[in-house]
């Protein structure tokens, strides 16, 4: 009997995934449990097995494809010939039932009554932001076609066009100021004469071209919008001297034990969510309550191709610091090879962006809900700062919290990141 394959749901916030690729060929016969297809979701690809054995006769969507959740991918038969002509990949509509005269009585009564009228609920539109078209009718001008042409014999622009001289330079001596050969001695040399030639080009101002959104792109924009829309953020900045923690990066280093900036970060955010829980929260919008944290498990934003994920740090305030480079390595690595795990990403109580490798002196970050606050690492500068009066150069960086106010305050906000700074200003409480 023919029965179809949909789209699994691979991720509590999937609604749609792409067809990666196909382990199986149509005519194949597929055993319960092999790979059949990977999808990539609006988290990462992930592998899915076949459920039950049969024969792939068909597969309705593609590699590179995209369908919706529970929409039909494939048709399988039992036996390798059975006919899949019959075969309907839309649901049935459900037939309206006739009421019964007792039924349509009552019915009737109830239209006579005055509805109620239902109260409008308030609505947010997508705004329209769309492209202008290109621009019609065009003409590219170089330099010299805004200059007035002046009037010269054939022989005075033969000349002047192999010296590279400036005919509207000069004022022409012969009939009707017409610029002669003679002239020629006091033109200037053309100001582009030393560039070389250039053609115009040949694509209308404004032509763009326009790519469709993949499931993790389209999973980001939506999140972050709504992120930004619906939750009251606030920013609370704060410069960090970075002298003792790149000393001490130093001397790790020659101990052959290696570990980066930003798993300090982690370390000296652990620390400081152990001493201020407040932060340590989130917000549910659905029972619209605070949600407060138990662990402290921290997300870490990595840049994938495509888009970015957050992998997640558990139980940071317990790890040291070598164990969390270490897991920090790892999940990036898998994260970047499309192989984290659902627990691996989902959840987390604080999240980390650090945008410092790429040389950015400071951002703000957008609320990764239903957390309550995530922060921004700036890149280490020279910066000249002053000690015991004096004017030095130290070594900087710029650290911004975004925060919801709806659950944390100013007050504890503030707190909070001058715990961060305390302890990535006395790095030695990190390693203890």
């Amino acid at each position: 009997m023919p029965f179809t394959v949909t789209m699994p749901k691979l991720s509590p916030t999937m609604e749609e995934g792409t067809i990666a690729k196909w382990h199986a060929k149509e005519g194949d016969k597929v055993e319960a449990g092999s790979l059949l297809i990977e999808v990539t979701t609006d988290k990462a690809t992930v592998e899915h097995n076949a459920l039950d054995e049969g024969y792939l006769r068909k597969i309705i969507v593609a590699e590179g494809d995209t369908a919706k959740v529970n929409q039909p991918i494939a048709i399988f038969t039992e036996t390798a010939d059975e006919s899949i002509e019959d075969v309907k990949l839309e649901p049935e509509e459900k037939k309206e039932e006739k009421p019964d005269e007792e039924e349509k009585g009552a019915e009737e009564i109830r239209e006579q009554k005055p509805k109620e009228k239902e109260p409008t609920k308030p609505a947010m539109a997508q705004p329209s932001f769309i492209p202008y078209p290109p621009v019609e009718n065009y003409e590219f001008k170089l330099p010299s076609d805004f200059t007035p042409k002046a009037k010269a014999t054939p022989l005075a622009k033969k000349i002047a066009r192999e010296k590279g001289l400036d005919l509207s330079s000069v004022k022409g001596s012969g009939p009707n100021e017409r610029i002669t050969s003679k002239d020629l001695d006091l033109a200037q040399p053309q100001k582009n004469a030393g560039f070389l030639p250039r053609k115009k080009p040949s694509i209308a101002p404004g032509s763009y071209t326009e790519e469709p959104l993949t499931p993790m792109r389209k999973a980001i924009g939506t999140r972050l919008q709504q992120s930004k829309t619906f939750i009251p953020h606030f920013y609370v900045g704060q410069e960090v001297n970075v002298d003792a923690l790149i000393n001490l990066r130093e001397q790790l280093k020659n101990l052959d034990i290696k570990v980066t900036f930003n798993d300090f970060v982690i370390k000296a955010v652990a620390l400081a969510l152990k001493e201020h829980p407040h932060v340590n929260t989130g917000f549910n919008s659905e029972t619209q309550s605070i949600i407060h944290f138990e662990t402290i498990d921290i997300s870490v934003a990595v840049t994938i191709e495509g888009g970015l994920i957050t992998p997640i740090i558990r139980h940071a305030d317990y790890k040291n610091l070598g164990e969390i480079s270490q897991e920090v390595k790892s999940l990036a690595k898998k994260a970047k090879d499309n192989k984290l795990q659902p627990h691996e990403f989902q959840g987390g109580s604080f999240t980390i962006s650090n945008l410092g490798m790429f040389g950015v002196s400071d951002f703000v970050a957008v609320i990764n809900p239903p957390q309550a606050a995530i922060l921004a690492i700036g890149g280490i500068e020279k910066k000249p700062v002053v000690k015991e009066n004096q004017i030095v150069i130290s070594n900087t960086m710029f650290i911004t919290l975004s925060v919801d106010h709806r659950v944390v305050d100013g007050a504890d906000a503030a707190q909070f990141i001058k715990t961060v700074q305390k302890y990535l200003e006395n790095p030695a409480g990190l390693i203890l």
